[in-house]
């Protein structure tokens, strides 16, 4: 067996035990521990540490494992798999490090509870409906303006993708994580890591915050309701804790319903408190919600057709699928829909039309698509395609049983690519290229690459290259989207909050760098997502 120099530092570090296990901490440090784990830990080892994605981090555990606490600090400072190196990327401070490996190996803090009385108490309306524009009052082309997200400033940035100015800077929830637009593009919708969901209307002069609402303490997932007829009528925010969902109206904000979402593994075995809302969409064929109940391996059908019916309940249709499910997209149809049942290697798919679970398709190690990226192929016709965290590959499925039944479910290519770490994938109907980032590599220089394949030729060799500056501002290269007109495509340098970094903009088309939005309002820049792009689901 050959082991790393790291895997030897690591054990060494146990085996000499330099800490003892449960280590005495006061009421300030548990506070302090619990915040850190909160923003840097919660979404993929869970709130109750239980695992899902990361590893279980419950002190039994740990200490069957033989782990001290010098080895945890090591872990926790050079990163390992998919995790970040909390400590060399300057995210985590020494003594911040030493205190985690303490509070890791101390009893489970109770989680606080969050009720719906606490949601509607969070309720804020700042503009009424009544009092905001009935058309467009900018003269600037909202429907290809980009939200960024600015992580660690708890920001999100509006910029015209036009002219690539800022047009405005509005406070959000802590590391918001997504923003999702409702049907006809006005309203950009943002969730935050803290369960904070806010409304943003983009026709007025400047982009507006116009309600907010607390809906859950952590969060990753929101939408709207998109069926004909029901065009913005409704939002839904999917929460990791407490593990539920909340229906909202889709103007203000206003909590409707709270579903619990606590059950059992897949209809049976045992039972899960912590059972989170992972991905949401909104389905184009009927009035319902996609919902992935992460832990317990389901997805879940939400019907809110009858939410207007006064005492009517919500219909929810339970799928077992695959467990640990986490983030999906459509296939270019809109009928399907494919999910990452990371820990499984594999991805399951759901036909929206039948209300069906109807493949599960073996992958690569922790499939991270993000929405995933669709196009035709000349050979194999419509497919979808998925990076991975543990492998260096992308897996391209066929999604389309009924032209190409011979590819239908089935990964048609597996390409090769530099590095594991890829986060997101993308690409345009008008861009001849497939681009992937590296964002969690476990080098500095993978980190700041981005690799392109012909769409219509994967055998072809890539286009890799290092993005000039990322390596000197400690940056990864993160999240590419497109503009409305497919033209150019843009990826933020994460890098530091104490740095300003930048956003690179590159043609669509030579994949020569165009320019760069710089600033010092440029830290931590996140997501991106284009407002037509995001409201007509093209990725």
């Amino acid at each position: 067996m050959k082991w790393s120099k790291f895997w030897l530092i690591v054990l060494a570090a146990s085996l000499t035990g330099a800490l003892a296990f449960a280590q005495a901490l006061s009421p300030e440090q548990v506070e302090q521990g619990k915040q850190i784990y909160f923003q840097r830990c919660a979404g993929c080892h869970g709130v109750l540490r239980k695992g899902a994605t990361g590893k279980n981090l419950e002190p039994d555990k740990l200490k069957k494992e033989g782990l001290s606490a010098e080895a945890i600090k090591a872990i926790i400072t050079n990163g390992m798999g998919g995790m970040p190196a909390w400590g060399k990327l300057g995210i985590l401070k020494p003594d911040e490090i030493d205190l985690m490996a303490k509070f890791l190996l101390s009893p489970v803090p109770e989680p606080p509870k969050w009720t719906f009385a606490d949601v509607k108490k969070s309720w804020k309306v700042h503009i009424p409906v009544s009092q905001r524009p009935t058309k467009p009052e900018t003269s600037r082309n909202w429907r290809n303006f980009f939200g960024i997200v600015l992580r660690d400033m708890g920001q999100v940035a509006i910029v015209d993708g036009d002219t690539k100015e800022l047009v405005k800077i509005l406070p959000t929830g802590y590391a918001t994580h997504i923003l999702r637009s409702s049907a006809d593009g006005r309203y950009f919708y943002a969730i935050g890591r803290d369960g904070r969901a806010e409304a943003i209307d983009l026709w007025s002069k400047e982009p507006t915050l116009v309600a907010e609402a607390k809906v859950c303490l952590d969060a990753r997932s929101i939408d709207t309701s998109k069926f004909k007829g029901y065009e913005g009528k409704y939002a839904v925010v999917g929460c990791y804790w407490p593990s539920n969902f909340v229906v909202l109206d889709g103007q203000t904000l206003e909590p409707l319903k709270m579903v619990s979402t606590q059950g059992y593994v897949q209809s049976k075995g045992e039972f899960l408190r912590e059972d989170r809302v992972a991905s949401i969409v909104s389905s184009h064929f009927s009035p319902e919600w996609i919902l992935n109940i992460k832990e317990g391996g389901q997805t879940w059908l939400v019907n809110y057709s009858q939410m207007n019916l006064k005492g009517q309940p919500l219909t929810v249709k339970m799928i077992d699928t695959d467990r640990f499910l986490h983030d999906g997209g459509w296939a270019l149809d809109k009928r399907y829909f494919l999910v990452a049942a990371n820990a499984v290697k594999k991805i399951a798919v759901i036909d929206a039309k039948t209300g069906e679970f109807v493949a599960s398709v073996p992958v690569g190690n922790k499939p991270h698509p993000g929405r995933g990226a669709t196009w035709n192929h000349p050979k194999y016709g419509p497919v979808w395609a998925t990076g991975h965290i543990k492998d260096n590959k992308i897996a391209v499925i066929g999604t389309d049983p009924q032209g190409h039944p011979q590819y239908a479910w089935k990964v048609v290519k597996m390409i090769e690519t530099i590095s594991p770490g890829n986060l997101f994938i993308k690409t345009h109907p008008n861009s001849p290229w497939l681009i992937a980032d590296f964002t969690v590599a476990p080098t500095p220089k993978a980190n700041a690459t981005l690799c392109a394949w012909r769409k219509d030729d994967l055998d072809k060799p890539p286009v890799c290259w290092e993005v000039p500056g990322a390596r000197k501002l400690k940056a990864r290269m993160v999240h590419i989207e497109f503009n409305k007109g497919g033209s150019e495509f843009w990826v933020s340098a994460w890098a530091n909050k104490d740095t300003p970094s930048f956003i690179a903009v590159y043609d669509a088309i030579t994949l020569q760098e165009k320019t760069r939005i710089t600033g010092d309002w440029v830290r931590t820049p996140t997501g991106k997502f284009n407002v037509y792009n995001t409201a007509n689901d093209i990725y």
